[in-house]
């Protein structure tokens, strides 16, 4: 597969993609909605960088899903790019409450959608299986393109927002996080480390759903200096 990394100014970054790691129940009203407790540590899990399916930035995309499994959701998160290494080593030397720091080594933000198959995690849930096959299946990380750090103002401003068909399904900010995004960072790094070309998908809204073949979807994401971008994609059925 392609590895290569871009931003949204044409730019391609100088590492390519690494691991997908992933943070689930990460907004209250998600959880409730699914009828899960709120964790009291942030719950971590990962996908296969085959999981990609790209989105770009200016131009219409197509994403592939499966059928056959039963509900496919979508889970719309905002999406960080690590460009500097995070690791446990790094954190022993920093202030506990050092923020900035841990926020510095971020590259670029963008959104993900992490493809849910809900029956089969509700029956891997119910055997008390790990949820790979629900979550990490070929195709099950469209991935946008990012937007520079350096143009995304305060990241604790960031919105994100799904429209389907035209209406909204999800929309959440990050101020609505349970675990804040220098938190995430912290907490992956000291179980995995991060190194650039990382991706770490930081939760999802409430507001999750099946999607269909011939959906279309604009997922849009407001920087904290107010500039509002929007990727369009439209659903398929995967060819198998």
């Amino acid at each position: 597969m392609n590895r290569t990394l871009v931003f949204t100014n044409g730019a391609v970054a100088p590492f390519s993609l690494g691991s997908i790691f992933c943070v689930g129940r990460n907004y209250a009203e998600h959880a409730a909605e699914l009828g899960n407790a709120v964790p009291e540590a942030p719950l971590l899990f990962s996908k296969p960088a085959g999981a990609v399916q790209a989105v770009r930035y200016g131009q219409p995309s197509t994403i592939v899903i499966p059928t056959g499994q039963g509900a496919c959701h979508h889970e719309l998160e905002i999406a960080l790019l690590i460009g500097k290494p995070v690791t446990a080593e790094l954190l022993a030397h920093l202030p506990e409450q050092s923020d900035a720091a841990i926020l510095a080594t971020i590259s670029g933000v963008g959104l993900a959608l992490d493809l849910t198959l809900r029956d089969v995690q509700d029956q891997l849930k119910q055997a008390g299986h790990p949820w790979e096959r629900a979550k990490a299946f070929h195709g099950s990380c469209p991935l946008t393109d990012f937007v520079p750090v350096a143009d995304m103002g305060p990241l604790d401003a960031m919105r994100l927002r799904l429209l389907r068909n035209g209406n909204v399904q999800q929309e959440g900010d990050a101020t609505q996080m349970i675990f804040s995004l220098a938190a995430l960072l912290r907490e992956i790094a000291q179980v995995f480390s991060l190194q650039p070309g990382d991706v770490v998908l930081t939760g999802t809204p409430a507001g999750v759903g099946p999607l269909q073949p011939g959906d279309e979807l604009t997922l849009e994401l407001v920087t904290g200096s107010k500039q509002c971008l929007q990727w369009h994609v439209r659903v398929a059925a995967a060819n198998v």
